[in-house]
């Protein structure tokens, strides 16, 4: 869909899940969710959070791929490994700075969200965006967007001094250019953040 670009925001999550039932119904997952569903402080909340890939401009899963089985699309898709070259070595799933490939065991292979490309090829939004009722996940104009949101759509990622430029966007507080995470912000240390 000429025009359209994926949104997240985690603050709409609602926890429904609705994204997880049909990103399995989406026909190049064979029945597997690809979306990344976690929460956000389980000590302190029951907040949660739905992520798809975020479509890496530079994508490190492919960088780090022995096999060179992860491909990107001319239209900026990070693909799911191609089954006949993915030697399931995780070196995929450890590299990404936003934790998204995952391993299949069953299938020996590394899937992530594709944004549903059977879909968006023939101009059709990816399943998880069709079903989100809070629109935390959103497959949109951004000019739709910004007109309809006080957050600002950001699509660059500061991981330590590693600049991250990504295809979808976050929505973040409004006078964002970037999202800075730091992993230590995320640790447990002695049972205490």
């Amino acid at each position: 869909m000429y025009g359209y670009e994926f949104f997240v925001d985690t603050t709409r999550c609602i926890s429904c899940q609705s994204c997880i039932k049909a990103c399995e119904e989406c026909g190049t997952h064979r029945g597997v969710s690809m979306i990344n569903f976690d929460y956000v402080d389980r000590r302190n909340t029951i907040a949660t959070a739905a992520f798809v890939c975020f479509h890496c401009d530079d994508p490190t899963c492919a960088q780090v791929c022995p096999a060179d089985a992860i491909k990107v699309g001319e239209d900026g898709i990070v693909q799911s490994a191609l089954k006949s070259r993915c030697i399931a070595c995780s070196n995929c799933v450890l590299a990404c700075p936003f934790g998204i490939p995952k391993l299949v065991i069953e299938q020996e292979l590394m899937m992530k969200c594709d944004m549903c490309y059977d879909r968006t090829s023939i101009g059709k939004k990816p399943m998880c965006a069709t079903v989100c009722p809070s629109q935390a996940l959103t497959y949109a104009r951004p000019e739709d967007i910004a007109r309809t949101r006080r957050e600002k759509p950001v699509n660059t990622f500061l991981f330590g001094q590693e600049r991250v430029t990504t295809k979808v966007f976050m929505m973040a507080p409004p006078g964002s250019d970037e999202i800075v995470l730091d992993v230590m912000d995320y640790m447990w240390n002695g049972g205490s953040k």
